[in-house]
């Protein structure tokens, strides 16, 4: 699965800035709606649009590589709820 890192980027720059750098920000930097950015943040494996990759790109000043990370799915840790997580029954 992919990873998204904006959770990681929003703190890298609001510590830059020193400030912090919402979401809506970001939404208005780069066009992309803050509906979709909060899913990217949200959800377990968003399928982000390139398009949207590259416009996180510009606003972060950073690439490919560190908006993404490819993670394993037996390294994926199974979420509340997920089907993965539920006892097999007999």
């Amino acid at each position: 699965m992919i990873r998204l890192r904006l959770t990681e980027l929003l703190a890298d720059e609001s510590f830059r800035r020193g400030r912090r750098v919402e979401l809506l920000e970001v939404a208005q930097a780069t066009g992309i709606h803050r509906t979709t950015l909060s899913k990217m943040v949200n959800v377990r494996g968003y399928n982000a649009t390139l398009a949207n990759v590259d416009a996180l790109c510009k606003f972060f000043r950073c690439g490919v590589g560190d908006i993404a990370t490819y993670v394993r799915d037996e390294d994926v840790p199974a979420a509340a709820g997920d089907v993965r997580s539920a006892p097999e029954q007999p």
